[in-house]
């Protein structure tokens, strides 16, 4: 079974019940991380994730609420006593960060270390992050104000297919990636540059043809969840879902 769990669903700005978005993809054999914020190893402990089929984390973009989190898993791991790598998945520029910030906590000083494999992501349409025998993953550049990828997971058991935006305009990219997929998970910031209300996720999910909108990366102090959803309503005839830290989607 492919589920997705959603570790954090605010925007910029966490509230008391949720944390920033980030999400975990869990297989029957392996689960990849997508993004690292807040307490990760809290929440997947929240999420009763068995840690050792944590094997890879993806990195969408480098903004601090989507990779402040790293250091705290790492060191998480290192104290449960991990052994096996974590492969990190991520474009150059954002890898090369992301290394100069696990670096600054001199990792190569603690006995044990788990070993941290990189991996880059093509910065191009249809670029191929990773496959096993759960999943195959794919990535495409978004409209956020620095780069950033949005994703498309197909679940190897069954084809159906997960597609994630991250932080984005409207853009081709991730109708693209969103095509006839079964499950769309679209950020709803609001009307910024760089993001999208939940109006615009609904259009580019009916566009796209894909089954189910669920929106994350929200602010709910600001707009709650029944307002999101009906913003969305406007646009899209599916049934949508507004993520709340934990929720879990299968597809």
């Amino acid at each position: 079974m492919a589920e997705v769990i959603f570790l954090g669903t605010a925007s910029a700005l966490p509230t008391l019940t949720q944390e920033n978005s980030y999400l975990v993809l869990s297989g029957d054999e392996h689960a990849t991380l997508v993004d690292c914020a807040g307490s990760p190893y809290r929440q997947l402990l929240q999420a009763e994730l068995d840690l050792r089929r944590l094997d890879s984390l993806i990195l969408t973009h480098f903004h601090p609420d989507h990779v402040y989190g790293l250091p705290a898993l790492l060191i998480a791991l290192w104290l449960t006593g991990r052994s096996a790598p974590l492969h990190l998945h991520a474009t150059a520029e954002v890898l090369a960060s992301a290394q100069r910030l696990i670096a600054l906590f001199q990792p190569e000083k603690w006995p044990g270390m788990l070993t941290l494999h990189p991996h880059v992501i093509p910065d191009k349409p249809g670029a191929a992050v990773l496959a096993n025998s759960d999943f195959e993953i794919m990535a495409a550049p978004v409209r956020h104000i620095i780069p950033t990828i949005g994703l498309r997971v197909v679940n190897r058991r069954s084809g159906a297919a997960l597609a994630y935006s991250s932080d984005t305009e409207p853009c081709a990219a991730v109708s693209l990636l969103a095509g006839q997929a079964s499950l769309l998970i679209h950020e709803a910031s609001g009307a910024t540059m760089g993001h999208s209300t939940a109006e615009q996720a609904g259009r580019i999910a009916q566009e796209a043809g894909a089954e189910r909108l669920v929106l994350t990366h929200y602010d709910s102090a600001e707009t709650p969840p029944a307002i999101l959803q009906r913003e969305a309503r406007k646009t899209f005839t599916g049934p949508i879902h507004v993520a709340q830290d934990i929720d879990r989607f299968t597809w």
